[in-house]
Parts: structure tokens; sequence; C-alpha cells
């Protein structure tokens, strides 16, 4: 049986590494990101330093939109050419539309694309198209490549200290109740994204305490998982996740920590100053 030629397809909301991004058969369909009746494609006309620009200027907090059907038909219909299936990894379809205006796209196009539903953002979906495409190398057919990615996109855990409740009030994650007391008495929430959606967590009293708490929560998965990899993820504040990944490698010398910048489209929700961690739990 030939080897087919497969086609990587994902979204903005990607944190992409330095071997996604030099991949040939690595496409990125970019999501929107609307203010002050302007619309920008995320990460090609707008980057993150010029959003956090627009959102300590503006009153009006940016609006994201998934890609339009229209746009992954476009992808589709050219890839078609060149390639015999594509592996689709996207966003959560719980935080967005952008899986489904994927898969009518393709459906559009005639195009057979096997989608995964990464249940998460950001590096998440790094990570399984990296599984992905190692397992390609290893001449894995396409469709058990998917159904594997499937499975692994469940092991993920993550926290998310958020950086500013404003944002994600205004963006409709949280109600009023909760961002009006989690202003008046500093609180610090801890928030994931589980089976798919954002949940609260835990409510923490300051940021000494939260910091301190995603560190013990990831003790205690490392005690009972294993656990190779860590990424910590930052809304612009560099220094602050270099000091995270400072600590988790002090206490596990031989974890390999991965630094990376939060994407546009999710600073819009998170806000400036968001600090995530996230691994992946095998058995161990």
């Amino acid at each position: 049986m030939t080897q087919k030629k497969i086609a990587w397809i994902t979204d903005s909301t990607v944190l992409l590494t330095d071997e996604l991004k030099s991949h040939p058969d690595v496409y990125v369909v970019p999501l929107t990101i609307s203010v002050q009746n302007k619309v920008y494609e995320d990460g090609v006309d707008l980057t993150t330093d010029q959003l956090y620009e627009i959102i300590n200027r503006e009153k009006e907090i940016p609006k994201t939109s998934q890609p339009s059907v229209g746009k992954f038909n476009e992808l589709y219909e050219k890839l078609k050419e060149e390639y015999d299936a594509g592996i689709a990894v996207h966003v959560s379809s719980k935080l967005s539309g952008t899986l489904s205006s994927s898969t009518a796209g393709a459906e559009m196009a005639g195009f057979h694309v096997e989608t995964v539903d990464s249940l998460l953002m950001s590096s998440g979906i790094s990570d399984l198209i990296e599984m992905g495409i190692h397992m390609q190398e290893a001449h894995t057919d396409y469709k058990i490549i998917a159904q594997t990615l499937r499975e692994e996109a469940k092991k993920n855990e993550n926290y998310i200290l958020l950086g500013n409740l404003d944002q994600f009030y205004k963006g409709g994650r949280m109600s009023g109740t909760q961002f009006l007391l989690g202003n008046i008495l500093q609180i610090k929430p801890i928030i994931r994204i589980h089976d798919g959606a954002f949940e609260l967590f835990e409510k923490v009293r300051s940021e000494k305490k939260a910091t301190k708490r995603l560190l013990d929560l990831l003790d205690e998965a490392y005690q009972n998982y294993q656990i190779s990899e860590v990424h910590v993820l930052h809304g612009n504040v560099l220094d602050k996740a270099k000091a995270y990944a400072e600590q988790i490698l002090s206490k596990y010398p031989k974890m390999k920590v991965r630094i990376g910048e939060l994407t546009s489209t999710i600073t819009v929700h998170a806000g400036e100053g968001t600090i995530a961690l996230t691994w992946i739990k095998q058995p161990k």
C-alpha cells in the first residue's frame, strides 16, 4: 500500500513550534478579530503586540470569529490538487465553530479530511499535530493517526491563571456576580479547559498562593502519571513565564519545559498577564 500524501490543517489558536512553522505540509487558517469596525486576520495582519495596544486603548472589547466555510473551502480546493487527504486539528468545538467550518469546507471541496477536536487550543493543538507527524513518518495510516489523536486529546491537563478579569467578563466567559466578587476580594480565579469547555477550577486569594497552587497541581499529576514535558504559556509576561519554568526545572531537572506566548485570539478573552501550565498525562 502506497503512503498517502497528507496535509495538516489547523487554525490560528495554535501555538506554532519552529518544527511546525517550517513544515511544508502544515497550513494555518486564521480566525478573525474585529474591533472598532475593523476586521483583522489573526497572525496575518495583527500581531499580539498590536492587539495589546488596541485592548489597552479602546473601551470596546475585540470580538473573535471563526474562519468562514468559504475560507476553508478555498484552501481545500487547492490542497486536493496536491494531497490525497488531510488531517485537521482544531480549537475545541465547545469554544469555537472553527471545526464545523472546516468540516463543511472540506465537504464542499470534495476533499477527504479527518477532523480532530483538540478539546483545547494553543500548545494542546501543536502537541497533537507533532505527534501525528511522527506517526506519519512511521508510515501509519492517516485514519489510525486521526483516531489516536482523538484519544490523546483527552489526556491533557491544564490550569490557567487569568491575568485580567475584565477581559474574561466582557467576553461573556463569566457572570457579573463572579466578576464583582473577584474584583472586590482580589480573588485570583484558576480556570481550566475540561472536556473541551472553560470551567472555574478554584478561587485563590493572592497571586503568590495561586502560583504555588499551579505548581502543586503539577506535582500531584507528576506523582500519578508519567509527564515528560510542561508548557508554560503567557500573555505578554515572559519574565513571569521564565520564573515558572525555573521553579519547575529546579524540582524536575529532566523535565522538558517549553515557554510560549498565548495567541491573539486567546488573549482577547484571557487578557494580558495570563499564565497557563499544561501537560499530557501518560500512564506510568
